[in-house]
């Protein structure tokens, strides 16, 4: 009975101790796939910023997108680095936003692109 029960116990033990695993693993699979996605709106920003004579709206449009995956972002991470690095992108694209909405079609958006790298330095495994 106690060595079923000790069994038992290292069971449940090593369990815990890989699906903990798993979970952050999944956490940092996560961070990957939206760092990749921030990076592609990102080129994309850039094609827009490069084309804003033919089509101002292409901006806002690459500055949603990146928005909608910094909060999926920030919704799924305790790392102070990359919570950090998402920040400064947030900073980055609503200057960036403003910038635009003021009549820029030239913004500055290497903040933008130096916070996308700091982001994705931060996710990428290693």
């Amino acid at each position: 009975m106690k060595r079923r029960l000790a069994l038992a116990m290292a069971t449940a033990a090593a369990l815990t101790t890989v699906l903990s695993g798993c979970a952050a693993l999944d956490t940092a699979m996560d961070c990957v796939k939206t760092a990749d996605a921030i990076a592609t709106s990102v080129d994309k920003l850039q094609q827009a910023v490069s084309n804003a004579s033919n089509d101002v709206t292409q901006i806002e449009e690459s500055l949603n997108s990146i928005s909608t995956e910094l909060g999926n972002l920030k919704n799924t991470t305790d790392n102070a680095d990359l919570a950090k690095a998402v920040d400064d992108l947030t900073k980055g694209v609503e200057s960036v936003r403003t910038a635009v909405k003021n009549g820029d079609t030239t913004p500055d958006i290497q903040p933008i692109t130096d916070a996308a790298g700091e982001v994705a330095k931060v996710c990428t495994p290693g």
